[in-house]
Order: C-alpha cells, then sequence, then structure tokens
C-alpha cells in the first residue's frame, strides 16, 4: 500500500503519502469484514463469502493511485490533506452502497472511475478556473437553462418520483448538483470584479440577489427545497465573508424562517417533512417511517456498531442516498460517525486555510465558498437524519450514492487543490480574518451538534428504540438467532422457532392460545407474553453481560433467546379450548393458592401462523378476534357479586328468612329455581332480585368496600395487556351493581376474587411466566407479586354454606347480565375446604346462549380437573 503511494522525498509529500496510505488499509480491512460478514452472520463457516465489493476497492486503489502520481506533476504544491480526505470519504461511501446493494455499488465505482478521470484531465487545465471567471455569466446561464430543461425532459431514474433528473442513453445528470458550483464561481467573480467600495452596499447586492431569485424560483418550481435552502447559505456566507456584515446572518436566517413558515402553509412535501421533524412518532409507519427507522439505525449502532455488513440499514428507503449517514452509524456506531465528522471538519478547516492563503480575491471566495457548500449540504443531510433539522433531501458529499454529486464533488476538489497550488510564492493581500473565523465556529458548532445528537440516541435512548415493536431490525436478527420457547409447565412447546441460522420461523403450536401468548412478527410486532418477556427471548436479557457483548461485537446481533416456562398446562388447555369451541367468550382456570394460570382461553380468536395474510380481516371484526377477552374484556358484575358480597359482610347479612317471592317475580333468576326457593337456591342460581334484598340489608356506603375487598379496583399484577379498572364513582347507588353496565370487571379480575375463596381469603398475584432456563444457573424462577388478604374466616364459611355444591367439593355461583348487546352470562366458583388436593377457581363469561350452558361448562371444567 505504501508503495503505491510513494512520491519524491518533501514534508509535504510524506504527510500526504502517509495518509493515503492509511485510508488504504482502512477501506482494505473494511472490506475484509464485508466479505466476512456471511460467516458472522449465520454462525458458520461454511456461510459463501461476499466478493463482489473488491471490484469496488480495487478500482478505488488503483485509481487513487494513479491519479496520485499525476496530481504530483500538475498540482505538486497542493494542501497535502484535501486529496486525502475526499479519497476516505468516497471510498467509504462507495463500499457502504455496496454493501447495500451490488448494483449501485457498480454504478458507483463507474462513477468514481469517471470523476478520477475528470480530476486527471482538470488538472491539466488550471487555466480552466479563470476562464470560469472571464464567462461567470454564461456559465451560470447555462446550468440554469439546464435546470430549467428538467421542466419538459426531467425524469426520476427510479422511475416514480421528483423528475429533477436529464436522462441521456441510460445516463443521468441531476442539474442542480452542478449548478451549485456555478453559482459559486459567479458569486465568487462578481464580488472580486465589482468591488463594493465603488458602489453602495444595496446596488452592489442587487444583481446577485435577481440571479439568486432566479436559481430560486426554478428549484422552488421543481419542489427542490433542500437545495434551494442550500443556495440560501451559500449566499449568505459568501457575501458575509466579503462585507463582514454581520446582519447578512440575521436577515439571511429570518428569510429562511419565514420561507419555511410559507412554505408549510403551501406545499405538502414540506408539511409532511415539517411534522416528521416536530413530531416523528405519531406517524411512524407511515409519513415518519423513514426518519424514525433513520434514528433507530442510529440507535442500533451504539457505540461501537454492529460491524461492516452486520447492521440493516437496508430497511431504510433510499438508505444509498439519502440516509447512507445512518447505514453508516449502524455499522459503526457513534466512533465511526465521530471519525466521519471529524473528516468532513478538517476537510472544511483546510478549504478556508487554502481560501486564506488565495492569491488572489477570486480564489478566496471561491475557495471559502466551495467549503462552506461541502460543510452546510453535509450538515443539512446529516441533520436530517438525526432529527437535528427537517429532511432536506440532499446527498452527503463524496458519501452518498449520486453520479452527478461525486462529479460536482470531485470538480470542487480540483477547484480547492488549483487555488491551494497557485498561493505559493504569492503574497497573501489583507484579509479580514473575522467573518471568516465566525463562519467557520458556526458550521464547526453544526458538526459538534451532529456528533451530540448522534450520542443522544445512539447511547442515552439506545435501549428504548432498539426495543420498539415497530423495530423490523429485531425479527431479522430473530432469523439468524433462535429466540426462546414458550413451553407449559411439563416442558411442551406452545411457541417455538424451528429451522436453522438464515431461516428460523416463528411457529405457533397452540393457536388457541394466541391472544395470551401473542405474536412475535417482522411487520406486524409484538404482542401478549412474546412482548412482555422479549428480553429473555431474544437473548439481551438473562444471558451473561459478556456473552452479550461478545455476541454484538464479533456478530451483531444477540445470543440465542431464552426459553420460559409458563404455568400452563396443555392437558387442562385443550379442556378449555373444546369447550370454548364455537362460543364467544372467556375462561380462565387458576390455581388458587398460588395464582398459577392452568388454562386460558378467549374466543373468537386468531391464528398467528396465518396472521400477515388474515391481519386485515382480523383487526376490523366486530367481534374482535385479537382482543384477550380474559384480561381485556370487560362484562358487568351484576348478580355475580353475591358469593363477595357474603365473604367480605358475613355478619351484617341476616339470611334467617327465606327471600321474598314477589322480588323473585320482579327479577328473571339465571337458573330456573324452585316456586319457594331458599337462600342457597336463589344466590347460586343468580336471581337479581335476591341480590337486591341483600344489598338492602347491607349498611350505607358498603359497596365500594366490597368491591375493594374484591380486587375489583386495582389491575392484577401481571404482564399481560389489561382493561383500565372500574372507578369507584360508578357504585355510589346500590342498584347499580345489578342495572349498570359500568360496574365491569375483567374474567382475571373474577377468577382472583373467586381464588381469594377457594384459598381461604387470601388473594394470590397471577402467575403465567413461572421460570427461564438460563445458561448459568437452569430455571430460574421468575418474580411474582404479593397475595392480599381479602376475607375472614367467618367469611369464608359464609360463602361455602350458601354457595355449596352438594354433588361435588365446590362452591360456585351462576349470573346473567343484561348489555347494550344482550345478555352476558357468568360463572364463578372454585373447590371448598373439604377438598383435599390444589384449590382451584375458574371463571366463565359466555357472550351467548344460556346461563345454564356457562353452569355445566365451569362444572364440568372443574370436575375434570379435580379428577385428574
Amino acid at each position: 500500500m505504501k508503495h503505491l503511494f510513494s512520491a519524491p522525498p518533501s514534508y509535504r509529500n510524506q504527510v500526504e503519502s502517509r495518509l493515503l496510505s492509511l485510508a488504504g488499509w482502512f477501506l482494505f480491512f473494511y472490506s475484509v469484514c464485508i466479505t466476512i460478514t456471511p460467516i458472522a452472520r449465520l454462525h458458520s463457516w461454511n456461510a459463501p463469502l461476499r466478493w463482489d465489493h473488491w471490484i469496488g476497492f480495487f478500482v478505488w486503489l488503483l485509481g487513487c493511485a494513479l491519479t496520485y502520481q499525476q496530481l504530483n506533476k500538475t498540482v505538486p504544491d497542493r494542501d497535502p490533506f484535501l486529496y486525502p480526505l475526499v479519497m476516505i470519504l468516497t471510498g467509504w461511501g462507495m463500499l457502504e452502497i455496496w454493501r447495500l446493494s451490488t448494483d449501485y455499488g457498480t454504478r458507483q465505482t463507474i462513477w468514481l472511475a469517471v470523476c478520477l478521470a475528470a480530476l486527471w484531465g482538470l488538472t491539466t487545465r488550471p487555466a480552466i478556473l479563470d476562464l470560469f471567471r472571464r464567462y461567470k455569466y454564461l456559465w451560470l446561464a447555462g446550468g440554469l437553462g439546464l435546470t430549467a430543461l428538467t421542466f419538459v425532459i426531467g425524469t426520476y431514474p427510479g422511475g416514480v418520483g421528483p423528475h429533477l433528473w436529464l436522462g441521456f442513453f441510460g445516463i443521468y445528470l441531476q442539474p442542480s448538483e452542478p449548478l451549485k458550483l456555478l453559482l459559486l464561481v459567479y458569486l465568487a467573480a462578481y464580488t472580486a470584479d465589482l468591488r463594493l467600495q465603488r458602489l453602495g452596499f444595496v446596488q452592489w447586492l442587487m444583481p446577485t440577489l435577481i440571479i439568486l431569485a432566479a436559481s430560486l424560483l426554478i428549484l422552488l418550481a421543481q419542489r427542490d427545497l433542500g437545495t434551494a435552502t442550500i443556495f440560501i447559505l451559500i449566499f449568505t456566507f459568501i457575501v458575509f465573508q466579503v462585507t463582514g456584515k454581520r446582519r447578512i446572518l440575521l436577515i439571511s436566517g429570518l428569510t429562511i424562517t419565514a420561507a419555511g413558515f410559507l412554505g408549510y402553509q403551501l406545499f405538502d412535501v414540506i408539511r409532511v417533512r415539517v411534522d416528521a421533524w416536530l413530531n416523528p412518532w405519531l406517524d411512524p409507519s407511515g409519513r415518519s417511517y423513514q426518519i424514525v427507522q433513520s434514528i433507530i439505525a442510529v440507535a442500533s449502532g451504539g457505540v461501537f456498531g454492529r460491524g461492516a455488513g452486520l447492521g440493516s440499514p437496508g430497511i431504510i428507503p433510499v438508505a444509498q442516498s439519502d440516509f447512507i449517514f445512518s447505514a453508516i452509524a449502524e455499522e459503526t456506531g457513534l466512533v465511526g460517525i465521530i471519525g466521519l465528522l471529524v473528516l468532513i471538519a478538517l476537510l472544511f478547516s483546510r478549504g478556508m486555510n487554502t481560501a486564506l492563503q488565495a492569491s488572489d480575491s477570486y480564489r478566496r471566495n471561491l475557495a471559502a465558498g466551495v467549503s462552506v457548500y461541502l460543510a452546510i449540504q453535509s450538515i443539512f443531510i446529516i441533520g436530517g437524519n438525526l432529527r437535528l433539522l427537517p429532511l432536506s433531501g440532499v446527498t452527503l458529499p463524496y458519501v452518498s450514492y449520486g453520479g452527478s454529486s461525486l462529479l460536482t464533488g470531485f470538480i470542487a476538489l480540483w477547484m480547492l487543490m488549483t487555488i491551494s497550488d497557485q498561493s505559493k510564492n504569492r503574497t497573501m493581500s489583507s484579509v479580514k480574518v473575522e467573518p471568516y473565523i465566525l463562519s467557520s465556529t458556526l458550521i464547526l458548532a453544526g458538526l459538534v451538534a451532529a456528533s451530540i445528537v448522534t450520542g443522544w440516541w445512539a447511547v442515552v435512548r439506545s435501549m428504548e428504540l432498539n426495543n420498539r415493536v415497530d423495530n423490523p431490525r429485531r425479527s431479522i436478527a430473530e432469523r439468524y438467532v433462535q429466540r426462546g420457547s414458550l413451553v407449559d409447565r411439563t416442558g411442551q412447546p406452545i411457541t417455538q422457532s424451528t429451522g436453522s441460522s438464515g431461516n428460523f420461523v416463528r411457529e405457533y403450536k397452540m393457536p388457541e392460545l394466541a391472544a395470551t401468548t401473542g405474536y412475535s412478527h417482522p411487520v406486524y410486532g409484538l404482542s401478549g407474553l412474546e412482548m412482555a418477556y422479549d428480553g429473555y427471548l431474544r437473548g439481551t436479557q438473562g444471558n451473561p453481560s459478556m456473552l452479550i457483548w461478545s455476541n454484538q461485537i464479533l456478530y451483531g446481533q444477540p445470543p440465542p433467546g431464552l426459553d420460559i416456562r409458563l404455568s400452563i398446562n396443555l392437558e387442562t388447555q385443550k379442556l378449555v379450548n373444546e369447550a370454548l369451541d364455537g362460543k364467544q367468550g372467556a375462561i380462565i382456570l387458576m390455581n388458587a393458592e398460588t395464582g398459577e394460570i392452568l388454562a386460558i382461553g378467549s374466543q373468537p380468536g386468531f391464528d398467528p401462523n396465518t396472521l400477515e395474510e388474515n391481519w386485515l380481516t382480523w383487526s376490523t371484526q366486530d367481534d374482535s378476534p385479537m382482543v384477550n377477552r380474559v384480561t381485556q374484556g370487560q362484562y358487568p358484575v351484576g348478580s355475580a357479586i353475591g358469593p363477595f358480597i357474603l365473604a367480605y359482610q358475613p355478619n351484617n347479612v341476616p339470611l334467617n328468612n327465606n327471600p321474598s317471592t314477589t322480588r323473585l317475580n320482579d327479577w328473571d333468576c339465571s337458573l330456573i329455581v324452585d316456586m319457594e326457593p331458599d337462600w342457597n337456591q336463589s344466590l347460586m342460581s343468580g336471581c337479581p332480585g335476591v341480590i337486591n334484598e341483600v344489598l338492602n340489608r347491607l349498611p350505607e356506603n358498603r359497596l365500594i368496600d366490597i368491591y375493594q375487598s374484591a380486587g375489583f379496583f386495582s389491575q392484577p399484577e401481571i404482564a399481560i395487556a389489561q382493561a383500565p379498572t372500574i372507578q369507584t364513582h360508578v357504585l355510589e347507588r346500590k342498584t347499580a351493581i345489578i342495572g349498570s353496565n359500568d360496574a365491569a370487571v375483567t374474567p382475571l379480575q373474577m377468577v382472583l376474587a373467586a381464588a381469594s375463596i377457594s384459598a381461604g381469603g387470601s388473594r394470590p398475584s397471577p402467575r403465567i411466566a413461572m421460570a427461564v432456563n438460563t445458561p448459568s444457573q437452569g430455571w430460574v424462577i421468575l418474580p411474582t407479586g404479593r397475595e392480599t388478604q381479602s376475607y375472614s374466616a367467618e367469611g369464608i364459611s359464609m360463602v361455602m354454606e350458601h354457595f355449596g355444591d352438594g354433588d361435588i367439593s365446590v362452591w360456585n355461583a351462576t349470573a346473567s347480565v343484561p348489555t347494550g348487546n344482550g345478555l352476558v352470562h357468568w360463572f364463578i366458583g372454585g373447590t371448598n375446604h373439604e377438598w383435599q388436593g390444589t384449590p382451584m377457581a375458574i371463571a366463565v363469561v359466555i357472550e351467548e346462549g344460556t346461563a345454564k350452558e356457562a353452569a355445566d361448562l365451569g362444572k364440568s371444567l372443574l370436575r375434570s380437573v379435580m379428577l385428574h
């Protein structure tokens, strides 16, 4: 590498040769990393290697070396930093483009060869710089004419998009790119030829304003608003550097602000970009998709990056052009981005140094303008990628894909090198350095701000953004790294990933549990337990920190995911599935002592194995199959409150006489009762009139306490999406419990209240995720909530006396509750104190059918579980 960049001995040649050698070695190792990417991604030495990008590297290496030898002959006294800085930026960007797309990489390599040839030829004709000055009006008119020509024969290389290009036999040119340089040439020549001292400031400025206005009108008509803003800023900085008048900066800032406000009102494209800038999280999958994914890419890179070729920047639309910065950030991290920003800052500072040492005012103004143009455009596109500024749609000089942009950048490099070469042995005229210092300070501050914002996304907000459900990188990683399984209490798989590295697919073996276990999908994100325990299942939690860190460094991926053992018993779950088949409702069966959920069902349901094909249908159906009715469905309690009244107020509910038959006739019982039923039959049958009679025997303001003791005002401690709890104001009247739909609870809340009765008065905390299988400690029990003492022994005895079922060792209650959509039917119950086995509790709610069906279903399930 060093031999390729050898040159006659001198301090300048030694500096430039070493810098080019460093650039070559950096790009060589970057190419090696891209080559072995498949090995790291697939964790296999048999993976096919990538070789195509080496074409780009060797073209860069050969072209860089040959052009370097030519430059030593044609511009021997050039600044030694300019050429190496541009070449490392160009090579870095080209390799990243190859990594994203072989097609675009091939085109960029061809454009690089063309640009080096153009640079070679231009350096042999230094007089062209003076021809630009002499015919400044003609050059600028030609550039404006080409740009205006896009209105007639403009096209878009991608097929659908803004017609900002001119096409010739498959070669595309974006006239607005060279137009920037032509405007710079005009401004530099005009300000040098017509000195301010000879004319008033307004007279001196007016012709340039007219030219600027004509350029802006064409660009605004094209909707090329990013370039238009850059034109204004280029004009501002050149005029400021020539005149030193600070009010120019203020006027320009106000002009851009006013233009932005007006553009927001008039143009949809500006409105969309500004809205996405101000709050991209409102529509992260729609209009803000690009900026949200750009920020997530930066966050995904973290401090050290995923590794060259190991990220997923292709998720971002137009990553090779508008979002090349985010692509590099994802794969090289904050460290790489700071390096990139330092290169841009060095290029700008060397350009400004060239301007200060230029031989005349024309070259000084031109060098300063070129430097400002390269830096401002870099800040604009970087700021847009980071949400520091609205998206502008311009390219990152030398780095982004685009032949017009790259050719313009190399012409700018030729200008800087020619000016620096011609400054030798010239006496520098007196220059006011204050405008240059202030301009440099503002631009360098912009680059520093970009590095700080990168750190904010890559470090401070990294975990939050990487864990977003709309981050497709998670699902991409899970194709290569096996996600942990959800298994039942005996180890049988419920949900698992099958296949091999690169082809892992999530398989849902018990679709009836999907409302609870959820899904992990690259488009639709996460839900249920898949979301709640995503860290363990992905391997980013529960594994040793060193293992997680080493996998991220070596492979850009987390380690294999960990299995989660659930409390579900698949045999019992099958009974619940059969019981709910063809019905609409929910069932939950629980170990009343420990809170372990043994079976949970919600119907209608959905099959996550066919999520992509049926998402639109399921997400819009009136019967809401994707809602977990156990935790998110809210049903009026109605007369099902009976057991909890007796459990809370055993001494204040005198049931010494049979209930009033008049009340029974006023309210239909859920189940058929005798003409003169006793309290036991009336309460168990869910007769609303009897419940009202019981409520009337209670002291005032006790209903809220009854709900509180049952746990109906608090959400259970379980990592599943739940409906909001009811408020106390709906229970201001005792009769509200019977006739109101507002006093509603979820089946999960109801089964926990029932469990507190079967468990002797203590309400357990629900458990469904029991343990995680870690590599170092084996199965580790997951934390759970605390149990709550709800009822006394006297209250429990009262419930067993009046709600006990003589056939089996259970207590139960049935209720039919009117709603706006018809009747819903409750069955709640559990084992009593005579049962010697595991205490059980059950809650059944059916949205159609009869109360008897709900009761028969619930009793049958309880009996089956108790017998097993």
